[in-house]
């Protein structure tokens, strides 16, 4: 458990690239869907534990655009993983007064995971705890390609000009619109990469890379990321 003085400087924003959960799965001589269902239970810990030290925003990578590569069993037990979590989560998740977002292109889902994916963000869109994003069918490229399609689409209809456009416009048009770029990412695993996941948010974040699977991930890993975070010089460019 970390320290009153800790608590008085924590990170802001976390993102977390929950890797592991296949190769978790092999190591205990089960299917990869059972990796999968206990990375969900590891989430539901985590982001119940940073609620409750006073974390305000925690981005979760849950599926890439290039999970789709995926075989059909996988991708489909994924997305039942998916909808069956928002279903059940998003009830508790109102009472512990967590809000719920979801980063990405939804409509390339089935509707129902959309309505599942819809439902648990109105039922928790007045929660005034942590916000947690769920990046999901999500790409940074395909973000960035997004916002700028938005704002060119504004350009034309003659909102804005040229000269508006600046870093804060195309932040303002990212599907993390409103919120702080995260100071602190973490990847479990031991991978050393951040796969295409916030890379526009990323420009001035702490990386902070463990070699557990993301099922063993625990509050006290939780704790010596945001420990290891607190002891960097964050400059942001000066000296």
């Amino acid at each position: 458990m970390l320290e009153k003085e800790e608590i008085a400087n924590l990170p802001e924003h976390i993102a977390i690239i929950m890797d592991g959960n296949r190769r978790w799965a092999r190591e205990h001589d089960l299917e990869t869907k059972q990796g999968h269902k206990q990375g969900a239970k590891t989430l539901e810990n985590i982001v119940r534990y940073a609620n409750k030290i006073g974390i305000k925003y925690l981005t979760v990578y849950a599926f890439s655009t290039e999970n789709w590569k995926r075989t059909k069993e996988e991708v489909g037990a994924l997305m039942l993983l998916l909808q069956n979590y928002l279903d059940d989560f998003s009830k508790r998740a109102d009472t512990e007064n967590i809000k719920i977002k979801v980063l990405g292109d939804i409509t390339a889902l089935s509707k129902g995971v959309q309505n599942s994916i819809n439902k648990a963000i109105e039922r928790t869109k007045e929660n005034t705890g942590i916000v947690m994003n769920v990046a999901f069918n999500y790409g940074g490229r395909a973000e960035i390609v997004y916002a700028l399609k938005k704002i060119a689409n504004s350009l034309i209809n003659n909102e804005i000009t040229l000269d508006d456009i600046d870093e804060n416009l195309i932040s303002n048009n990212l599907y993390t619109a409103g919120q702080p770029d995260p100071d602190l990412l973490i990847r479990t695993s031991g991978e050393l990469r951040t796969s295409n996941f916030l890379p526009w948010q990323l420009a001035f974040s702490e990386f902070y890379f463990v070699t557990k699977h993301w099922p063993d991930f625990s509050e006290d890993d939780l704790d010596e990321a945001i420990r290891e975070y607190q002891k960097r010089n964050r400059r942001f460019g000066g000296k």
